[in-house]
């Protein structure tokens, strides 16, 4: 009896760790301090930004993308110098999550929806101000481009696991 309780301890034990390297693997969670600040100064919600940059880089600060998106929130440096009149360095944390959030705080405030602003956040504001002209809608909830649709489903479904995170 004492060697199963043994056992069964450690396989709960180590099922567990498990999990949590999973789950932290899949939905990793740094720059907090960052978030919160950038959260605040652009009232968008702490864990949407987290969920973003977890859908755009996986929160990993030199990554670039094909079309020259940088860092954590994948921002072209054109969309970057639209935001600010000082020098800026898109691979500094702080900076990324900064701008990245007044971009995302801007197309909120224009779209007035969360979801429409994704699609434009990740498919360009031309983009989305086409297809809801050619819709005749105030907002989407799907887009012709695959990858954008996966794209929001994917940050609506980290939602949840960010929610008790910050």
């Amino acid at each position: 009896m004492k060697k199963l309780i043994i056992l069964l301890s450690t396989f709960l034990i180590i099922s567990v760790s498990l999990y949590l390297f999973i789950f932290n693997a899949l939905y990793p969670l740094k720059y907090k301090n960052e978030i919160l600040i950038a959260a605040q100064t652009y009232a968008v919600d702490p864990v949407l930004i987290a969920a973003v940059i977890n859908a755009e880089s996986s929160f990993k600060t030199n990554t670039i993308s094909k079309k020259n998106a940088v860092g954590l929130m994948q921002l072209l440096p054109s969309t970057a110098e639209s935001l600010t009149d000082e020098a800026f360095d898109l691979f500094d944390p702080k900076t990324n999550i900064t701008l990245g959030t007044k971009y995302l705080a801007y197309l909120i405030k224009k779209f007035k929806d969360v979801d429409t602003a994704l699609f434009a956040y990740n498919a360009g504001e031309g983009n989305v101000l086409r297809w809801l002209s050619e819709q005749n809608k105030d907002k989407l909830q799907t887009c012709p481009f695959k990858e954008t649709n996966a794209y929001v489903k994917k940050i609506k479904n980290s939602l949840k696991f960010y929610r008790n995170r910050i």
